[in-house]
């Protein structure tokens, strides 16, 4: 399965059906009209604007952030993720976008968490970075131009600090343990802030791990091993993943 801006894309046959009905402008926009006012907050401001000539956007505003798409690529976007062409799916679907909205500065400086993720297109390379979870949708921060080198220090360690308090599901599958989140798949990399601290969990368990390496594949569970084991479990695995010992794990650039 694939995730979208607007949720988890079908696939297959399925995918081919739900395509078959295009997302309608009119719909979409009398939609937009019912449900943003109940989105917004005080700091978040949803309009539709109306352009002579050029068709109808939605404005997004929040602090710093500023966001107008077109209704008509909206419609579209939709429309090739499968949305339903219902009131009911497409107000799902607009949830969804709104809440993978731009991370403000000021959100990531409240509310961060400090997870790894990929540091290039090409996924061979990783690091630290700071996501805002909206509801169970984690969003990736990207700091914006204005953004002291201070400021960024103070998110970046707050993240780092409130990651220690992310509750973790922790499973041991012989010489092999698995640290997930139960409800947002992204966040199981935050445990890694505090390596020693997982190690002495997963030895209080009953797996000694004197010499841990970590397999981390970002929006995964992480899975912590001796080194062989740990080589053959990211050789083995059909996605893209970086193997390194957990004494390294720390010292990773923030992205």
């Amino acid at each position: 399965m694939t995730t979208t801006l607007f949720g988890t894309a079908p696939s297959g046959r399925f995918l081919h059906r739900r395509r078959a009905a295009a997302v309608d402008v009119a719909d979409l926009h009398e939609v937009a009209a019912e449900l943003l006012p109940r989105l917004a907050t005080p700091g978040l401001h949803l309009r539709l604007v109306r352009r002579p000539g050029a068709g109808t956007v939605l404005h997004v505003e929040e602090d710093e952030r500023t966001l107008r798409v077109p209704l008509t690529d909206l419609a579209d976007d939709m429309s090739r993720a499968g949305v339903p062409g219902t009131d009911a799916g497409i107000a799902a679907a607009l949830r969804s976008w709104v809440a993978r909205r731009p991370v403000t500065d000021a959100a990531a400086a409240g509310t961060g968490i400090a997870v790894l993720d990929w540091s290039d297109a090409a996924q061979t390379a990783i690091g630290w970075g700071v996501v805002v979870v909206r509801g169970e949708i984690p969003v990736p921060w990207a700091p914006s131009p204005s953004a002291r080198t201070v400021e960024l220090h103070r998110t970046r360690s707050a993240a780092t600090g409130r990651a220690h308090d992310v509750s973790m599901d922790l499973r041991v599958q012989g010489p092999l343990a698995l640290w997930s989140h139960p409800r947002v798949p992204v966040l199981a990399s935050s445990a890694l802030v505090a390596p020693d601290l997982m190690l002495h969990r997963i030895a209080a368990v009953g797996l000694s791990l004197s010499d841990m390496h970590v397999v981390v594949t970002p929006h995964r569970p992480v899975a912590c091993a001796g080194p062989g084991v740990a080589r053959r479990l990211a050789g083995q695995a059909s996605e893209a993943s970086v193997t390194l010992p957990w004494r390294r794990v720390v010292d990773l650039p923030w992205l």
